[in-house]
Formats: C-alpha cells, sequence, structure tokens
C-alpha cells in the first residue's frame, strides 16, 4: 500500500492518530522507528531550523527540497505544510503539482494573507472568504492522483471569531477539501465542536504554549478529532538538549558528564540504517 493509501486508510477507520512533528530526515526515521503511522512536516520548525521564525521567509523551493529528502528516508505517510499555497490561486495551482510529484500524502492550505505567520502569532490577517474558497477549488481540480489528501487550514478564528471560522471551513469542505483543520481554538468547548460540524475528518494542532489546551490524545478522540499534529515538541526538546549540553561543556570541558543522556554510538547508526548502507556497499563494491 503506497503511503497516500495508507493515510486514507487511517482517515477512514474510527479513532484518533497521533502525528509528531519532525524538521529533518533523521528525526522522522525516529518517528517511524518508533512507531508511529504517520509525520508532519512542519512548516514552522523548518523555518527554525534554519534559523528564522515562522513567517512565511522561507520558499517553496527550499520546502520542496526538504520534503523530498524526508520522503526519501521513510515509508509512512509524510503529511506536510504547503503555507498559503505561496501566493494566490494560480500559484496554488503550481504549487499543487510540485507537492504531488514530492511524494507528500497529503498538505494543509491555509487562508493567511502572504506571506503568512505562524497559526499562534498574534497580528495574522485573512484573505476574503471567496479567494481561499478559489484557491481551494484550484487545488481540487490540480490533484492528479485522487489519494493525495488536501486539508483545509482556517486561521480566521483570531482574525473574524470562532463563529465565521466554522462557516469559512464548512466553505471550504464544500469546496471539496478531504480534512477540516481549524487552527487555534481557544476552549475546550471550541475543540468540541469542530469535529460535530463537518461530515469530513478534523484534524487539531497541539502543542504546549500555544492558544489551544493541549488535551491529552484520548481526550481528543473522544471529542471525534482524527488526526492530531504535533508539530514542535521534538525539536523544542532537541533545543532544550543541546542547550543542556552546551552548558555542561563549558562548565566540565568536554560531554563526559553528559554522556548519560546522550543517544549511544548504535543507537546513531541505527537511526541512518547504517547496516542497510554497509550491505548494500559489500553486494556492489566487492565484485573483483
Amino acid at each position: 500500500m503506497t503511503p497516500r493509501k495508507t493515510l486514507r486508510a487511517i482517515l477512514a477507520r474510527p479513532g484518533y492518530t497521533m502525528v509528531p512533528g519532525v524538521v529533518d530526515a533523521i528525526s522522522a526515521r525516529l518517528v517511524e522507528q518508533a512507531g508511529f503511522e504517520a509525520v508532519y512536516l512542519t512548516g514552522g520548525g523548518f523555518s527554525r531550523a534554519n534559523g528564522y521564525p515562522d513567517i512565511g521567509l522561507l520558499t517553496m523551493g527550499e520546502i520542496l527540497d526538504w520534503i523530498r529528502r524526508v520522503v526519501d528516508a521513510v515509508g509512512i505517510p509524510c503529511i506536510t505544510d504547503a503555507d498559503t499555497g505561496y501566493g494566490n490561486a494560480l500559484n496554488v495551482i503550481r504549487t499543487v503539482r510540485e507537492f504531488e510529484r514530492s511524494g507528500a500524502a497529503a498538505f494543509h492550505l491555509e487562508d493567511q494573507v502572504s506571506p503568512k505567520k505562524c497559526g499562534h502569532y498574534e497580528g495574522k490577517a485573512v484573505v476574503s472568504l471567496g479567494e481561499a474558497v478559489g484557491k481551494i477549488k484550484a487545488a481540487v481540480d490540480t490533484r492528479r492522483d485522487a489519494e493525495l489528501v488536501i486539508i483545509a487550514r482556517t486561521d480566521a478564528l483570531a482574525v473574524e471569531g470562532f463563529q465565521a471560522a466554522m462557516e469559512r471551513m464548512a466553505a471550504y469542505v464544500e469546496a471539496g477539501a478531504d480534512v477540516a483543520f481549524v487552527e487555534a481554538p481557544q476552549t475546550r468547548e471550541q475543540l468540541a465542536a469542530i469535529p460535530k460540524a463537518f461530515k469530513k475528518p478534523t484534524l487539531v494542532n497541539v502543542f504546549e504554549g500555544g492558544k489551544t489546551p493541549p488535551l491529552p490524545a484520548a481526550e481528543l478522540e473522544a471529542m471525534g478529532f482524527r488526526l492530531g499534529i504535533y508539530p514542535s515538541q521534538t525539536q523544542r526538546v532537541a533545543i532544550k538538549a543541546i542547550q543542556e549540553l552546551l552548558a555542561v561543556m563549558r562548565k566540565e570541558g568536554g560531554a563526559g558528564g553528559y554522556e548519560h543522556r546522550m543517544a549511544t554510538f548504535q543507537d546513531r547508526e541505527l537511526a541512518v540504517d547504517t547496516a542497510r548502507w554497509n550491505a548494500l556497499e559489500r553486494r556492489y563494491l566487492s565484485q573483483d
């Protein structure tokens, strides 16, 4: 089964699926090795990995290069971030072509103005409802592989209020989106209302410190959500661990005092499947 068909099967079954976020191929491998069924390629996390805040500073080409590397590294579905589609509905046509060729199993397309901001930053703005619906329709019409999942995201809650955001999402679902993603609900009540409002599967963005209460998976499942993306947890843990390691190195003149908290040499090599490459080397480079 292809990753796209796998994701379609996940969406078709009952229950809630946790999808951890990653910013590179090795962390995607770790997600797969940990037994998760899909991985989320967070655009905000990739921006931060390149030293930028999540305010739309990276190009589509940079994002696509990253997506291709991660898709090549894992066998599980990759849910990706297409931001605003990098422009208007005509830009969306090109974006969908390129994201489809990248091997991504899904992407989410949002209704912010371009360049966008992180969904949990202040000062967001959204395009008109008509423009946003046109972009979703362009994405649906452009898709060649019917298994590719199109996720509609609205950031209108912070700008126009909860009811307007729900009305926008209803229009996006009517335009053909496969999954509904209302970004940054602020209360349990708002969260609970989202899955009940749409016949299509719903996605929730879960992380600590944002505007949305980071509820346990069991509670989100009981509300009716099908997918939960956990975009920044792996990166934030890595940032904290690196900071702690560097403090030990400065204090002690080496990393020995932190070694018990590092992955072992063997764990590092397992993450990049060195044994497979060694086997290929023996197979193809030892022909004499």
